[in-house]
């Protein structure tokens, strides 16, 4: 086989979940061998997956590349197609990013290491499956299977409350899954023929209501993962229990899922629906991040607190998704994508510090800078970051976003005003709550049960290093863009025109509606409307 023919997605999906199946035979009773194979293979999989992208990759198309279609149970109708596009590479480099280091930061699990490496193996191969299934069954598959280690590594490797945490995650998320798959089978079923192939289910047109109540299916199942308020709160909780590597896949990668689902299947595949849902997307976004924003206020707990600022931030996505502009598309996407690198420093180092004074409460802490001064700095980055500090990846998502919704033709004037005003609130009590975070956990009133001077100590080389692969390309994002939006521009264009085409028909047909005082294209697409009328006539 040459290397055109090589079926590069195939190896990187498998790839972890094979090395798997060797761990059981690896004889070690402490774990150290286990865990420098666990590391082998995660670098070895990102390392191909590198290689894949840089060889066999063309950054100038936004059609599916890599693409491989096998029969697997053709009984079912189930085909193992999978492909990638602007839309997934750069989620799937992040979760190789991610799910690499994670692994490299359970470096001091002692309690069952052949099954704690082996779940992150496995989760770290469906992770990969979600972000290139292009079979809605392979895609449900993959969704499902990713749920499981995530259970397991929450209820063995999780904090006091870690039972109760890993059955609220997984009622709500597995509840969600049924959404997903009876949306996908009304899909399938819809029409002349049944296929689960997602570019033909794309293109088959459906009835009205069963589009928007599809689309409705979605946005539930899609929404608890993300997470949208009020499918939110198992996230908090998830946070508050899971240990640091768990933390840093479940936002860094899982919310991602969310999102990219949502682009993949309501915007693309449901346009229609998409013109009716749009607003209420921008409204729930601005609900997202003052809430959460709010709620964050309200925490005690460091890694709570921070679970709430994941939910604020996610809101972006939504009002980037809602925006149908190119900019505000490619600013969700890259808010994904920064988020998730920001989210995973900060949880990673909440993690450090966890492992220092056996606490996650911030009036427990205090006066930590003067044995912590590395943690100190480099919480303080990682902080700086998600309060969009220019010169971070995180000012350039945020920012797109803003523009993206600002400068839409879309809606009213009125609508993009109060989006716009809204969401700067939370924006604004972004840095309060995460300034006065730092404040009482490294500056605050000395706890006495710390001992600091005698037990606590600063940051490890291996800690720094973790710290650094994350910290490096949001700086180098913030400051240069390009190095992401390269990867995805072609596909956030074609993304926007594939929504905006609707939008004139859907004006002809529905002139006047409910959200006839939100949407100005009814009123300013008519010559949009007569010609796309003659076209079909």
């Amino acid at each position: 086989m040459n290397a055109i023919e090589f079926p590069w997605l195939t190896a990187i999906i498998l790839l972890p979940l094979v090395a798997t199946l060797a761990i059981p035979l690896i004889p070690d009773k402490e774990g150290r061998t286990v865990r420098w194979y666990g590391l082998g293979v995660a670098i070895a999989d990102f390392a191909l997956m590198i290689y894949a992208f840089w060889y066999k990759y063309n950054f100038q198309s936004s059609t599916l590349q890599l693409v491989e279609n096998y029969p697997w149970i053709p009984q079912l109708g189930l085909h193992w197609a999978v492909g990638v596009d602007g839309l997934s590479m750069p989620l799937l480099l992040l979760t190789g990013l991610i799910n690499t280091l994670a692994i490299f930061a359970a470096w001091k699990v002692t309690t069952k290491p052949r099954l704690f490496y082996g779940l992150m193996l496995a989760m770290y191969s469906a992770q990969l499956g979600v972000f290139v299934a292009q079979d809605l069954l392979l895609f449900f598959l993959m969704w499902e299977i990713e749920l499981v280690p995530v259970y397991l590594l929450i209820s063995i490797w999780g904090g006091q409350n870690r039972r109760y945490a890993a059955t609220k995650f997984i009622l709500y998320t597995a509840a969600a899954s049924i959404f997903i798959l009876i949306a996908g089978f009304a899909m399938a079923f819809s029409g002349d023929n049944v296929t689960f192939d997602m570019a033909t289910l794309g293109m088959k047109e459906y009835p009205k209501t069963l589009e928007l109540l599809v689309y409705a299916g979605f946005l539930i199942a899609f929404g608890v993962k993300l997470p949208i308020f009020p499918l939110h709160t198992w996230l908090p909780d998830a946070h508050g229990e899971a240990s640091a590597p768990g933390s840093m896949i479940l936002a860094g990668v899982l919310l991602k899922m969310g999102g990219y689902a949502l682009i993949r299947f309501n915007v693309e595949m449901l346009p229609n629906a998409h013109v009716t849902f749009a607003p209420v997307l921008a409204i729930l976004g601005v609900v997202n991040i003052v809430y959460g924003a709010c709620c964050a206020f309200a925490q005690t707990n460091l890694k709570r607190r921070l679970a709430y600022s994941s939910i604020a931030h996610m809101g972006f996505v939504l009002i980037g998704i809602a925006s149908y502009t190119e900019l505000g598309i490619s600013g969700a996407v890259l808010q994904m994508v920064s988020h998730g690198l920001i989210a995973a420093s900060l949880f990673f180092l909440s993690g450090v510090t966890y492992d220092r004074t056996h606490t996650l409460m911030m009036d427990k802490m205090g006066g930590m800078a003067k044995v912590m001064p590395k943690t100190f700095a480099l919480f303080t980055i990682g902080s700086m970051a998600s309060l969009a500090l220019p010169g971070m990846s995180g000012f350039v998502g945020e920012l797109m976003v803003f523009l993206g919704i600002a400068t839409s033709d879309v809606y009213s004037s009125s609508f993009k005003i109060v989006v716009v005003l809204l969401s700067a609130v939370g924006v604004i009590l972004t840095p309060i709550y995460l300034l006065s975070m730092l404040r009482q956990v490294f500056y605050g009133e000395q706890s006495e049960e710390l001992h600091l001077d005698a037990v606590i100590s600063d940051i490890k080389p291996r800690e720094i290093f973790i710290t650094a692969c994350l910290l490096l390309p949001i700086i180098g994002i913030g400051f240069y863009p390009k190095l992401a939006t390269q990867t995805y521009d072609v596909k956030a264009i074609e993304l926007a025109a594939h929504a905006r085409q609707v939008l004139p028909v859907v004006a002809h047909q529905q002139p006047s509606n409910l959200y006839s005082r939100i949407f100005s294209a009814p009123t300013l697409a008519n010559s949009q409307v007569e010609s796309s009328i003659n076209i079909s006539e």
